[in-house]
């Protein structure tokens, strides 16, 4: 009786195993390549985000949508998505331009704390969701870094 459920445990562990990562697949990397302002529509500014997107898998990425979201300094600032995305070729990266919407009251406050306590460099984070449709779960990725405002 002992083996029996030694084995049906051993079983049911292997089949949780393989649900959290059903095909092997190890996430995409992301990083914020590029960034710029754009002109504002109405009150809300816009900005554009090129994301480098690296996949380490044998196998491509047919990306169907992304969500995405940046924060500075813990300041929710920046959100968006997308549906008009490439294929990450197998061992490859592509370059992907977004368009974002800055949230103008997180802007706000983030500004306000950066009067009151200058700084030098600030605290990025980039999350995203990878929708690679089909059957797979979407594949969610983060980034984290600081940049300075004088370039440095």
């Amino acid at each position: 009786m002992n083996r029996l459920r030694l084995f049906w445990l051993l079983g049911l562990t292997l089949l949780l195993a393989a649900c959290a990562n059903p095909f092997g697949l190890e996430k995409p990397k992301v990083n914020i390549s590029s960034f710029r302002a754009l002109p504002a529509r109405g009150l809300m500014p816009q900005f554009e985000i090129g994301l480098l997107v690296v996949n380490p898998n044998g196998v491509a990425l047919p990306l169907k949508g992304i969500v995405y979201s940046v924060n500075v300094e813990g300041h929710p600032l920046l959100t968006g998505v997308s549906n008009q995305l490439p294929v990450i070729p197998a061992y490859g990266r592509e370059e992907i331009t977004l368009n974002a919407s800055a949230d103008l009251l997180s802007g706000m406050s983030l500004l306000a704390g950066i009067m009151r306590q200058p700084k030098e460099r600030f605290d990025y984070e980039v999350k995203a969701s990878l929708d690679v449709g089909s059957m797979l779960p979407s594949i969610p990725v983060s980034d984290r870094g600081t940049f300075s405002l004088r370039g440095r």
